[in-house]
């Protein structure tokens, strides 16, 4: 009978879902921060301190429903064991390699490679915080600027948070708009991204030497894989680091953390531009989904080049969802074809 009834009750809860849960959201000037918390629990937190110290607004860090942190604590709050490869790479965050030529991507105070050509996307306002019985959402403002501060794009984000017993889901929602003539050229670097926490790693049997579209190149050892138990598999069934430049709905990254089970999943939305998107996903730790990168992913075989022309606008719309258990194939299509229904 418990058998029957524990059947019956995931069968229930894969069809209708857990009931979902207050969202709050604080703006915290001082620390430059809008603060998520979801039944009362710390989630994340809009994260804007100026570039200074970053050069984009990030959302950092990332947690499941127990509390744990998914995204990489280093540059900003480093942990034991970790990863201190590619100090851009900073919770959740949305830029880019080559816009006119600008590497947004890439841009950090940590490391100077040396180029003068970096980009700086700035925080400029929040024109709304909501906080719900059942989603909360936050509108914000930023300018991406060249490397002498001109104007290139303006940004408005709207991120929609929500949760349940068992997970954690944002929606970004982000319309980039010209200022100028805009050519976002096919490179590997971007778009949308988080790097993870090392548990949700790939375990890594040999050392790596990554480089971007300017030939630098960022060497990635072989480390200590106690505990590191990360494994992608995408909407089209390929598992593993295999992922990477395939064309995808979605992608899964599973792993445990201690005693909890994760799944990290990034869906596509179809209105997007590119989609199904290409993966920019690596066992190192860094989860992207690259539409821009066509010519790059598909050796030559295709070129997008995107192009806005001044006052012509884009919009880019990612859903990521933060689970406490494994899901199916099945579960992830249901969640991707719910956000599909949305503008």
């Amino acid at each position: 009978m418990i058998k029957s009834l524990s059947t019956l009750t995931l069968a229930l809860v894969a069809t209708v879902g857990f009931t979902q849960q207050p969202v709050v959201l604080t703006n915290n000037p001082t620390d430059k921060k809008v603060e998520v918390t979801i039944d009362g629990k710390p989630f994340t937190a809009y994260f804007y301190p100026g570039p200074d110290v970053l050069k984009k607004a990030v959302l950092y860090p990332l947690r499941t429903v127990n509390g744990t942190d998914i995204t990489r604590g280093w540059p900003i709050n480093p942990r034991p064991g970790e990863r201190v490869d590619h100090p851009h790479h900073v919770g959740m965050w949305l830029n880019y390699e080559d816009a006119n030529g600008h590497d947004f991507w890439n841009n950090s105070l940590s490391v100077n490679h040396g180029k003068n050509t970096y980009g700086t996307i700035v925080h400029t306002g929040i024109k709304s915080i909501k906080s719900g019985k059942k989603q909360g959402e936050l509108t914000v403002t930023a300018d991406w600027l060249d490397k002498n501060g001109g104007l290139m794009l303006t940004e408005t984000t709207t991120y929609i948070f929500k949760g349940d017993a068992q997970t954690r889901t944002v929606d970004r929602i982000t319309t980039l708009t010209a200022k100028t003539d805009v050519t976002f050229k096919d490179v590997k670097d971007g778009f949308f991204a988080i790097r993870v926490a090392r548990e949700l790693e790939h375990p890594s049997d040999k050392p790596e030497v990554f480089t971007d579209a300017s030939g630098i190149a960022t060497k990635v050892p072989v480390m200590n894989n106690a505990g590191v138990t990360g494994s992608y598999r995408n909407s089209e069934g390929v598992e593993g680091e295999a992922v990477w430049s395939k064309r995808a709905k979605w992608c899964n990254l599973r792993g445990k953390m201690g005693n909890e089970t994760v799944n990290l999943v990034i869906i596509d939305h179809p209105k997007n531009v590119g989609y199904p998107t290409y993966w920019h996903a690596r066992g190192y730790g860094l989860f992207a989904a690259n539409p821009l990168g066509q010519k790059i992913f598909s050796n030559g075989a295709e070129e997008l080049n995107l192009k806005l022309k001044t006052g012509e606008s884009t919009t880019f719309r990612y859903r990521t969802v933060i689970a406490s258990a494994s899901l199916s194939d099945a579960q992830i299509n249901t969640m991707a074809a719910d956000f599909g229904k949305t503008k």
